[in-house]
């Protein structure tokens, strides 16, 4: 699998500046259109049921206002899938989520968690949504989405990105692995979590990945340099990754 690979931008920290004052600024909205001018191909955003970053609110925004695919991460709950199912953005990407996380911790376990996730897969592919599923680089998880009947799944690139020196080789071996393993089973393979300008090349050279999805570190760098800078730098890379 070869081709451009594209960049989804996690516009969830502008709303979590946002919310740390309350008010309306900085707006995510502006920070997807800014994304847009600046190379994205997609724009992510995390509905989280305690509401702690991105609001209902900005989801209608988004849904609205902007031309880019929409990928909404968010639990599998019902009040997540009425939600999509009333917006229906082009992605829905199934996380795990606690309310005592910073972030998110880890992968969903699709295995374990077959009966619970299938009603909510189902419903949101019936509606025309392609879902996803985020899931760590485990060729146990990647077949258990197959069984699902997901299409996509997003690999957990957070170990890597933690991990130094023989530790990240390693990490990054079992990434390229269930991503070999996913282009067998069928799946589109997308990963993302922890991805920086010093680390994201490795990844993105992989060539049976389609998609990285980058937000937090592409918000931290926009204090120093711009979003719209800091999105075409991301962008460079990628980019370069897979020149041939």
């Amino acid at each position: 699998m070869t081709g451009k690979l594209r960049l989804g931008v996690n516009i969830d920290h502008v709303a979590t500046i946002r919310n740390a004052r309350g008010g309306v600024h900085p707006d995510p909205l502006r920070a997807a259109l800014i994304a847009a001018r600046a190379g994205a191909d997609g724009i992510t955003a995390h509905l989280r049921e305690d509401r702690r970053h991105i609001s209902d609110d900005d989801i209608l925004r988004l849904c609205d206002e902007i031309n880019l695919p929409l990928n909404l991460e968010m639990a599998a709950t019902d009040e997540m899938v009425e939600i999509a199912l009333r917006h229906k953005p082009h992605a829905a990407c199934v996380v795990p989520e606690r309310r005592e996380e910073l972030t998110t911790e880890g992968g969903l376990d699709a295995a374990r968690g077959h009966n619970h996730l299938a009603p909510f897969v189902a419903a949101l592919r019936d509606a025309g949504i392609r879902v996803s599923l985020f899931i760590d680089p485990d060729p146990v998880q990647l077949d258990a989405a197959v069984s699902l009947g997901a299409p996509v799944v997003e690999l957990h690139t957070g170990a890597y990105c933690d991990a130094e020196g023989e530790a990240q080789a390693a990490e990054l071996q079992r990434i390229v692995d269930a991503a070999a393993h996913a282009a067998r089973v069928g799946l589109e393979c997308h990963a993302g979590h922890g991805l920086t300008y010093e680390n994201v090349v490795p990844v993105a050279a992989i060539p049976t990945i389609v998609e990285l999805n980058i937000g937090h570190y592409l918000v931290g760098e926009a204090i120093f340099v711009g979003l719209e800078a800091s999105i075409r730098r991301m962008r460079e890379l990628m980019d370069e990754a897979r020149a041939p």
